[in-house]
């Protein structure tokens, strides 16, 4: 018995070492805590707030401090797609994501029960009153100017949560199906014009370059045709002085030719002038306007060749004379 006893007594004293091994290791866990960068802890003192703790080593007093961690990262509110009424009447479905982060910890835990389920919820309202404000082209057409302006209205409601809202993007907005083969035909109606003004476009400048071809066609045909006949002008110009040189040329040598002929020379190209001009078929009476002097030259080229008679007071031969005078008349 002695022996037993002695047993219970060993093993009971095991035991307590193990129990108050264990309690050392769980009052060092909730007193001593590592707090990481991104969290911190909100210390309630018996029932009140405290202070807000971390990041790093921090201590906590078992049975009188109580602790809420909490994450100050960036995370996401996923909302999915919302009902809501456009400003004409149009029902379309927005689903839509919330970007936000914890700015205070205190507010976050003390101003309301789940900070998160709250701002999804004041999300949707806030998003069927934005809608509602905008008729169906711009809430397609206006996806950026949606985001600032549900950005802006969640970020003042939850700023006394300790929360910031730092964007909001809608991802896909679902409108009626007969809204949507509206738009389809819509498209398709666009696309087809978009079609025909481009050929349209086309026929034009194909035309246009048409009649630019055409237009430089005829300048320098016209052109063309203008220096050919600049040309043969100049030719017959050049032609024609070269002809009226000739003559000039003709008329100097003629001219040269003739101061070396006396009268009876050409008293006898009168003659002979005459004489071809008589022996034509046809009756012809030709008076020359120099006929007198031609009749005085021929005279005295004819009583010139024969020998001088004189008389007693020096004078001409009286038969000379007469002839003159006949032949003048």
């Amino acid at each position: 018995m002695d022996n037993l006893s002695e047993v219970f007594s060993a093993g009971g004293q095991g035991v307590l070492l193990v129990v108050i091994l264990l309690a050392i290791i769980w009052l060092l866990r909730t007193t001593v805590r590592a707090i990481k960068e991104y969290d911190r802890l909100v210390i309630f003192f018996i029932g009140r707030y405290r202070a807000v703790r971390g990041p790093g080593l921090t201590f906590v007093i078992p049975f009188v401090e109580s602790t809420i961690k909490v994450d100050m990262r960036e995370k996401i509110i996923d909302i999915p797609s919302q009902t809501a009424i456009t400003k004409d009447n149009a029902s379309i479905g927005i689903d839509f994501l919330v970007y936000y982060r914890i700015t205070d910890p205190e507010l976050s835990v003390t101003r309301v029960g789940d900070v998160v389920d709250a701002t999804g919820k004041i999300a949707t309202t806030t998003l069927r009153a934005v809608i509602g404000d905008i008729v169906l082209d711009d809430v397609l057409s206006r996806r950026d100017q949606i985001n600032d302006v549900l950005r802006v209205k969640l970020d003042e409601t939850t700023e006394r949560w300790g929360m910031k809202i730092t964007t909001v993007e809608i991802r896909e907005i679902e409108p009626p199906r007969a809204i949507q083969d509206a738009m389809n035909r819509q498209m398709s109606a666009e696309r087809d014009r978009r079609a025909e003004v481009t050929l349209a476009e086309g026929e034009k400048q194909a035309a246009i370059a048409r009649a630019e071809g055409s237009k430089q066609s005829a300048i320098l045909e016209a052109e063309g045709n203008k220096r050919s006949q600049i040309l043969q002008a100049e030719g017959e110009r050049q032609a024609q002085m070269l002809r009226a040189e000739g003559f000039a040329t003709a008329l100097k040598v003629i001219t040269e030719q003739a101061r070396d002929v006396d009268s009876k020379t050409m008293a006898l190209q009168y003659m002979e002038m005459l004489e071809k001009v008589g022996s034509s078929p046809s009756t012809k009476f030709v008076l020359p306007m120099e006929l007198t002097s031609i009749a005085k030259n021929v005279a005295s080229s004819m009583f010139d060749s024969a020998p001088p008679a004189r008389n007693g007071n020096g004078a001409g031969s009286p038969q000379r004379e007469v002839a003159v005078e006949a032949v003048a008349e």
